[in-house]
């Protein structure tokens, strides 16, 4: 696996997707500049070297160019993250990009503007690709985010650098994180899925079964497998047509020695509202009318133990509705959990979007191992899937 390493960057300019999709507000603000940050030791490696970096990203959904896309908005909050000036193109190929990128003297920083302005780009177009591989000498994929899409700047570019291409800081460190939870794991191993359904996380489920010790379902995903073994679930979320196959994972764990640890209480409420009446419920006997929303305090207790009894821990989702405070403990608790089990040397790697969300939201980023920023890449990953974005670097 090439990294940033294997490389001199003195009087080099690397090209580097990275992946800068943050959220805005209405003023078009950087809410959460999380993945600016990330970047930003790949970014210093280069110029460091001696060398310039052209910096290529897509932000949002854009339908041709739309200005509340532009990258523009958030130059200021990539300078203030980086501590150097950085220069912008109004567009990502063509005469701008390439007299912007060839004027760049070693230690400047160039961004070009939204990849997703040209429909190519989503294409995997490789004119396309061409035509972005001009900017720079040696190509560097520090995108997790969108490895998973072979798209022009993520894949396809990396045709035109056979021989000089590599994964910068972040990707590396995301692919190593994985590998460390699925193949090169201390035992005992832990999977903890949680999330609404179950259906969304069968692939990952299937493939994980064979590198696991443990695993906990949570949140909505619960109720189906509930439901399955003839438990009451009230109104809670469940996914009738998965009862089958929620019974045939529990067979498949069985048989490969998978203990399954599933909520035995819930905290149980009469509206899906922060306001809500709640009492606490026996999983199996939910009353009609109510729904479960958290899990409750013997649960906690359970999963606790499970945690800590475990060397290498991978967090998939939440136990909740962590987004309303009353149903955020069970969550909250989990975190807790990890991060005392992270304390005592167990490895803790958390991804997908709703787990990142909570471990931010909860103060536990710095005391779990690793935060993916990738989310629909990280969960194809656990699927066993290669990523385009890496084979590209990897071929």
């Amino acid at each position: 696996m090439k990294t940033l390493n294997d490389f001199n960057f003195n009087n080099k300019q690397a090209l580097i997707r990275v992946d800068f999709n943050v959220p805005l507000n209405d003023n078009f603000e950087v809410t959460d500049a999380t993945r600016i940050n990330s970047a930003k030791p790949t970014i210093i490696k280069i110029l460091e070297d001696g060398g310039s970096c052209v910096l290529m990203s897509h932000l949002g959904r854009p339908k041709g160019v739309q200005e509340e896309f532009s990258l523009q908005h958030i130059l200021s909050k990539i300078e203030d993250a980086l501590g150097v000036e950085v220069k912008f193109a109004g567009n990502c190929v063509g005469e701008e990009a390439i007299e912007k990128a060839n004027a760049l003297e070693p230690g400047e920083i160039l961004l070009l503007e939204n990849l997703r302005f040209h429909e190519e780009e989503k294409q995997g177009d490789k004119d396309f690709a061409e035509q972005l591989s001009k900017l720079g000498d040696i190509y560097v994929n520090d995108a997790f985010g969108t490895a998973h899409r072979a798209h022009a700047s993520t894949t396809i570019v990396a045709q035109f650098f056979p021989e000089a291409k590599c994964f910068g800081h972040l990707l590396a460190k995301e692919i190593e994180s994985i590998d460390k939870v699925l193949n090169n794991s201390e035992k005992p191993v832990l999977a903890v899925l949680g999330g609404a359904k179950v259906s969304s996380k069968i692939t990952v489920i299937e493939n994980i079964l064979d590198k696991v010790d443990h695993l906990i379902i949570g949140g909505g995903m619960t109720y189906t497998f509930i439901k399955a073994q003839g438990g009451k679930v009230g109104d809670s979320i469940c996914e009738d047509d998965k009862m089958e196959l929620a019974l045939d994972i529990m067979k498949q764990a069985e048989a490969k020695g998978v203990k399954i640890h599933i909520p035995v209480d819930v905290i149980a409420a009469d509206d899906f509202s922060n306001d809500a009446n709640t009492q606490i419920c026996d999983v199996k006997q939910i009353p009609d009318g109510w729904q479960g929303l958290d899990a409750g305090p013997q649960t906690l207790q359970n999963f606790n133990d499970v945690v800590n009894s475990c060397k290498t821990i991978l967090w998939n989702g939440p136990l909740g509705v962590f987004e309303m405070e009353s149903f955020s403990k069970g969550t909250i608790a989990l975190g807790e959990s990890i991060a005392n089990s992270t304390k005592n040397g167990a490895f803790s790697l958390v991804g997908g979007g709703d787990s990142v969300a909570a471990v931010k939201q909860f103060g536990f980023e710095d005391k779990v191992s690793y935060v993916s920023t990738g989310g629909g890449a990280m969960l194809e990953s656990l699927e066993g899937k290669t990523l385009p974005g890496i084979a590209a670097i990897l071929n």
